[in-house]
């Protein structure tokens, strides 16, 4: 299931020792979890010391708090979804670039309980869906229901807090639950405990084609200590790769970091995310690279959902392509 980690990229013979390693400050987008394990895994299992790096982690709530933070120098580079990345340059013209794709696939996605009444998202019409109130799925949601010919009239739509969404559904208080590729395992474990088998229907199959999280960084810290930051590429990708070979060591390495985060749990999480990591789109590109084509189609659905103008911004703005070459 997972990639062969290549024991000679992570024990590659680097010799920075003359040196004192370089301080970098990496900015989280949200909590500590097995979706952010590479950042955490390259400090445990001394990837970035071997590239003589001394990265330490920010908490983050969210992108645009990410972004925030890295464009006024509060941190040097961190993780964001790009879409919200590329409305902020739409809009502002934010001095933050993508530099590393990590999800090359949305995360959004519809459950539903596996009884064979719901199989395919056109069957959800007439339904009760819940949501949360603050998730961006929200915000494509009318898109993808366009997809099936039918809109948000078509359903029955309720907001509820995020820890009811699960229940909810496993207790049949909704017929569809929309949530997060990264809370899968969590969401089938609710499930089982309720006697229930869960169908899970990802919105990239029916067309919602585009990146999401990626690696950005602050313009400045690019500009100013470009060999730190490719180093810090390099590192990130040796960490990524590990990170889906060894799930359990991984989840081990945030927990050791972050005593609270659960291994168990954040080892389903990153076994559940593979998909969105190593798929068709990084195969024909390379994990961590941006596809133009792709690209195009992540800003086409993004200023969709947002109501901006697709042809008054040009999505390869917002990247900085000089800092991932791929790995040897």
């Amino acid at each position: 299931m997972f990639k062969t980690f290549s024991t000679s990229l992570l024990f590659a013979s680097l010799s920075f020792s003359s040196f004192a390693a370089d301080k970098v400050s990496f900015q989280l987008d949200w909590l500590p979890g097995g979706d952010k394990a590479p950042v955490y895994v390259g400090i445990e299992k001394g990837i970035f010391a071997k590239f003589d790096l001394d990265v330490s982690i920010n908490q983050g709530r969210g992108s645009t708090e990410a972004i925030t933070k890295l464009a006024t120098g509060v941190s040097d580079v961190g993780i964001a979804d790009i879409s919200a990345l590329m409305v902020a340059k739409a809009t502002d013209d934010v001095p933050v670039s993508a530099i590393y794709s990590i999800f090359s696939q949305a995360p959004h996605a519809f459950f539903v309980v596996d009884d064979g009444e719901i199989n395919s998202i056109a069957d959800i019409k007439g339904k009760k869906v819940a949501t949360s109130p603050f998730t961006s799925s929200n915000l494509y949601l009318p898109l993808v229901l366009e997809q099936s010919g039918y809109t948000e009239d078509d359903i029955q739509l309720v907001k509820a807090d995020p820890g009811a969404l699960g229940p909810m559904l496993a207790t049949g208080n909704t017929d569809v639950l929309i949530s997060w590729l990264t809370s899968k395992e969590r969401l089938i474990s609710q499930a089982k405990q309720a006697g229930k088998t869960l169908k899970v229907m990802p919105w990239h199959e029916v067309g919602l084609e585009q990146y999401a999280t990626s690696v950005i960084a602050s313009d400045r810290f690019l500009a100013e200590r470009p060999d730190v930051a490719k180093r810090f590429v390099e590192a990130y990708a040796q960490a990524v790769e590990y990170t889906w070979a060894y799930p359990l060591e991984s989840a081990q390495a945030i927990n050791k970091i972050v005593p609270e985060v659960d291994v168990k749990v954040a080892q389903d999480t990153i076994i559940s995310i593979h998909d969105l990591v190593y798929n068709s789109v990084s195969k024909a590109s390379e994990v961590g690279a941006f596809d133009a084509e792709h690209l195009a189609s992540t800003w086409k659905w993004t200023s969709a959902a947002q109501g901006i103008d697709e042809n008054s911004f040009d999505p390869e703005t917002a990247l900085n392509r000089g800092f991932f070459t791929g790995l040897e």
